[in-house]
């Protein structure tokens, strides 16, 4: 096996902490690719994977050999690409991945549209509530909501999401109204991870917190708002993520004069990935979409009101 083909498998063993799936995911046998790995290691003298019987772990100079195998195969990549001419027009693979009801409502329309006008493209499409790392998990570009930890991507911001509290019609008519944030320590709290996976939540513009404790816990937003509309409690989401409901009146806007400042919606994606004509055509796409379609934000007075960076 060639040190190009034992770095790629590498890489998917250290990227999935499993051997067996990353035999599956590159169509091999688990016999291969753990004779692969061990082959690697017996080349370089030294352990890059601790293995248990429950977990596949990288060793400290496993990190850093994985760190070198991705920019080495990236530049092979891009190597490929430019001298087959192919930066000028996408084809191939490109993985995106965005919150669940953010892809299914905004960018899932977008893929289609390109997978339309580019016949060679091929788009690999994950909506993930979680948060995912571009280079942990083979991503190429994320749509993501909130401040980004890792400043070492590109992230242009396409538009602003603004947290809101929300509850049905009848759960308010029997429990009552809260007037202010402490209120809520008497409320049935709904829990999910995709906009604050820990009980405290932040109000005002100095975003001060308050603990909350949730009934229900659940890890999409979408679990959250249809446990709203059917009256289990108070949820905490994202405008764009309620708009139908609280228009269609399933859902009431909460304390919305003390939620805290809207968070921004990016693209981002790797400084190294700026040549590839896969991303350049996504993010232009995403891009040239949200200006022509801002969110729409509930501002204090319960109004609607569109808001777009994405012209800067």
């Amino acid at each position: 096996m060639d040190s190009l083909e034992a770095m790629r498998i590498f890489v998917s063993v250290a990227t999935q902490s499993s051997f067996t799936e990353a035999a599956r995911r590159m169509r091999l046998s688990p016999s291969v690719v753990t004779r692969s790995i061990s082959q690697v290691e017996e080349k370089l003298g030294i352990v890059l994977l601790n293995r248990t019987t429950r977990s596949v772990q990288l060793t400290e100079r496993g990190q850093i050999y994985l760190e070198d195998c991705k920019q080495i195969l990236e530049d092979l990549e891009m190597a490929e690409r430019r001298v087959r001419g192919e930066d000028a027009k996408p084809r191939g693979t490109l993985r995106v991945t965005a919150p669940v009801l953010l892809g299914r409502l905004y960018v899932l329309p977008i893929v289609n549209s390109l997978l339309h006008e580019h016949p060679a493209l091929s788009i690999h499409l994950t909506l993930s509530d979680r948060n995912v790392h571009l280079f942990e998990e083979g991503v190429d570009v994320a749509v993501c909501v909130g401040e980004l930890a890792d400043s070492s991507l590109i992230a242009p911001t396409l538009g602003l999401a603004t947290p809101v509290l929300v509850a049905s019609p009848g759960y308010l008519q029997k429990r009552g109204v809260p007037a202010s944030p402490v209120a809520l320590s008497s409320h049935d709290i709904i829990l999910f991870g995709g906009i604050s996976s820990v009980n405290e939540w932040p109000f005002g513009a100095d975003r001060k917190t308050v603990r909350v404790e949730p009934r229900l816990t659940v890890n999409g937003a979408d679990a959250a708002i249809t446990a709203a509309e059917a009256g289990v409690g108070i949820a905490r989401t994202l405008s764009y993520q309620v708009w139908d409901a609280v228009h269609a009146e399933r859902l009431t806007l909460v304390l919305q004069k003390f939620m805290a400042p809207p968070v921004p919606i990016s693209v981002a994606y790797q400084a190294r990935r700026i040549g590839s004509a896969n991303v350049a055509i996504f993010v232009k796409a995403i891009r040239e979409h949200f200006r022509a379609n801002p969110l729409v934000q509930f501002d204090g007075a319960e109004a609607p009101v569109a808001i777009n960076p994405a012209n800067d």
